[in-house]
């Protein structure tokens, strides 16, 4: 009977976390869409391309917002149990407070391996398969990009003027500036067209001439027609891999590396270096570390079963509550930063969960006892 109790309380939490997640998820997931539409504004890909680079980037929203969902949703459950007198229920029916305490911190637990699950492993390998798409892709939204009087530059090494843009779609007065090799050229051509070829984009210019350009000597040469091939040439959009994309294996493979003084290594077209020690360790304090917070988060909600609604301390008490756990969540992100900074940084960060978990429950353990 007890379990059954415990049970609704513990499935009515989890589908409110579930669809507090989902929906604030969505809503960042959104407000981040919008800033990364210059993939197709600005850096010349697809909406295919934007669309699943996007997709890619929402289990890294779902990690960041686990702790704070979670106390949401259980500020939230208890205060509502509270309200409607179904805590009175656990009571009478032989749930003490403490052991109710007990059921919260193992739901905690569940949900902080599951953060490190989603941090360490599901995160990172979206991340990557997202930059992988932008790497793979080609430039396949170029031709809506081009405006009259208008410098392009989405491709890096690379920029193209099109004085104008005529009704059949050619164009007309061309000049194209590419600095992206070691003989850069400047081409300049009376017309062009934009055609695909076998799944090139191939720039068709005609009746111009081409200077190419090195420290030595300047040549230069005319033409009726020649084919610029625009797949040859890689977007201003950073392609390699970041720090939190990078699989957990191999950041800890890099750390343990360096602190060998084996360095060089590469990974992914990444480069292990001294200089990235403090980052990666950081990155690895998120994945695995961080979410030892959520326990405490737990503890503190637990708080509010210590006094009952008819109180007249019960609204001082959730207030006061909200705002410690609100600092506690936000005193994990702000310590998380400067955690590398010096191995004092260090140890004051790996110690400072269980410190607060082991004051935090002595001190909730005296005051269930004493009510």
């Amino acid at each position: 009977m007890k379990k059954l109790i415990f049970r609704k309380f513990a499935l009515d939490t989890l589908i409110f976390f579930s669809i507090m997640c989902l929906t604030v998820g969505l809503i960042v997931w959104t407000l981040q869409a919008v800033n990364y539409f210059d993939f197709v504004t600005q850096d010349g890909h697809g909406l295919k391309t934007y669309f699943s680079y996007i997709i890619f980037n929402f289990p890294k929203i779902i990690h960041r917002i686990i702790p704070f969902i979670f106390f949401i949703s259980l500020f939230y459950m208890i205060i509502n149990y509270e309200t409607r007198n179904e805590l009175l229920i656990f009571w009478t029916s032989g749930i003490s407070k403490i052991n109710f305490t007990n059921k919260i911190l193992a739901l905690s637990i569940i949900l902080t391996i599951l953060q490190m699950i989603i941090g360490g492993f599901f995160s990172p390998f979206s991340q990557l398969k997202g930059r992988e798409i932008l790497k793979n892709s080609n430039i396949d939204f170029f031709t809506s990009l081009i405006k009259e009087g208008k410098f392009l530059n989405i491709v890096e090494g690379l920029t193209i003027f099109i004085n104008t843009k005529n009704l059949d779609g050619s164009y007309s007065n061309i000049y194209i500036d590419d600095s992206s090799k070691v003989v850069s050229r400047i081409i300049y051509a009376k017309n062009g067209n934009l055609i695909d070829v076998d799944d090139k984009k191939i720039f068709k210019l005609f009746d111009g001439e081409v200077i190419n350009k090195n420290e030595q000597k300047i040549n230069v040469f005319q033409f009726d027609q020649i084919d610029f091939n625009l797949d040859e040439y890689s977007t201003s959009t950073i392609l390699v891999p970041k720090i939190q994309e990078l699989k957990s294996l191999s950041l800890l493979k890099c750390l343990l590396d360096l602190n060998t003084i084996q360095i060089n290594k590469s990974f992914y077209n990444f480069s292990c270096e001294i200089s990235l020690k403090n980052e990666i360790k950081q990155e690895l304090f998120k994945r695995f570390y961080k979410p030892l917070y959520i326990p405490v988060i737990a503890l503190l909600c637990c708080f509010l079963i210590i006094l009952p609604k008819n109180n007249i301390k019960f609204e001082k008490n959730k207030r006061i509550i909200f705002l410690i756990t609100f600092i506690i969540i936000l005193l994990s992100e702000v310590s998380l930063r400067y955690s590398s900074v010096s191995n004092l940084a260090n140890v004051i960060y790996l110690i400072s969960p269980w410190v607060f978990f082991v004051i935090t429950y002595l001190i909730l353990y005296r005051k269930i006892k004493n009510v």
